[in-house]
């Protein structure tokens, strides 16, 4: 297994396509995780800013079995390869300057990675970097502090993943958001769907976390005092984009809606405990959950309700960014120094 430490400087690697035709330099992340590939593509627009030229996800369960054999399975990886191939033709057709591709949670525990990362270099020209859980806090928070609201001192950020749940309390000093604690919690949806089984009553999922993010905010609390009033939820993972689909009434996921929307908890609440009285098919029927979610929602609702348990703010942020729009404004940063 191979680790990269937030300490070290870290290698930046380029992609080999064709130049863009106007010179100009094109950025590309690429987010690895327990249960989905994602890509993103973007242009600096200047002040820090950039403007997504495409995109790509697809959920490839890479972690599927993980947690019973220690090992990433033949299917999870010829998923994932398949997946990184079609990031590798988004990099081409896109004339991709710069890019960083990360791998998380799955990849850090799984004895079999680095065999994964030699056959996607082999096969797709993608480096893929295996970071530590505070690098992926770290870049977690680098893309989602833009959405820390106006009116409040801070945001607790969370990013409930397939393999783990990430946790990074952000606090404005001085106009700043600076990271006042963070920790990442063996507590993610595909990891608690196969430890307790698919469709589990709801309460059996929310029994298994609520301990560990009781230790979370014990934790937090040894650094200051966290004050719900002044604080919002900021959350972006599929569970909470999820949500805020469902909360919005979409007929269909729309990434532009549900990015950076404001939601009451007790609305989000009420959802999951709608959802909880649903069996599997009913599930699945709802536009925004869909077969591929269908089995991962309820986890990832016990976890959500586990962080509002402990951290009972009366809004949420939802965020349809996070590592990729990390990694984008850090590889940008870097280039423009």
């Amino acid at each position: 297994m191979q680790t990269s430490s937030p300490k070290k400087k870290r290698a930046r690697r380029r992609a080999r396509p064709k130049s863009p035709r106007d010179g100009a330099p094109v950025f590309a992340a690429i987010d690895l995780g327990t249960n989905n590939c994602r890509l993103l593509v973007a242009r600096p627009t200047g002040a820090g800013g950039f403007r997504v030229v495409d995109s790509f996800s697809r959920a490839v369960r890479l972690g599927e079995g993980l947690a019973e054999t220690g090992l990433l399975s033949p299917a999870g990886i010829e998923r994932t390869i398949e997946a990184l191939k079609i990031c590798a033709e988004h990099l081409r057709a896109n004339g991709v300057t710069h890019l960083r591709a990360i791998a998380t949670e799955a990849c850090r525990r799984a004895a079999n990675a680095s065999a994964l990362v030699a056959r996607v270099r082999a096969e797709t020209g993608i480096e893929l970097d295996i970071v530590t859980s505070e690098e992926e806090a770290r870049l977690a928070a680098l893309g989602c502090a833009p959405l820390i609201g106006k009116r409040y001192d801070g945001a607790l950020v969370f990013d409930i993943g397939g393999g783990s749940t990430e946790l990074i309390w952000m606090r404005k000093i001085n106009g700043a958001a600076e990271t006042m604690f963070s920790v990442s919690l063996d507590a993610g949806v595909v990891t608690l769907a196969e430890r307790l089984g698919a469709d589990r009553p709801f309460a059996d999922y929310l029994s298994a976390v609520s301990p560990l993010f009781a230790d979370a905010r014990r934790a937090m609390e040894k650094t200051a005092q966290f004050d719900r009033t002044s604080h919002h939820l900021l959350g972006t993972s599929g569970t909470v984009t999820t949500l805020a689909g469902i909360a919005l009434r979409l007929p269909r996921y729309e990434r532009a809606r549900v990015d950076a929307s404001w939601h009451s908890c007790a609305g989000i609440l009420d959802i999951v405990q709608r959802l909880s009285g649903m069996n599997r098919p009913a599930r699945a029927a709802i536009p925004c959950i869909g077969e591929e979610r269908a089995d991962l929602v309820l986890p990832g609702c016990a976890i959500f309700t586990a962080i509002h348990a402990e951290w009972p703010c009366a809004e949420l942020r939802v965020a349809d960014r996070g590592l990729r729009d990390g990694m984008l404004r850090e590889l940008m940063a870097e280039a423009a120094a």
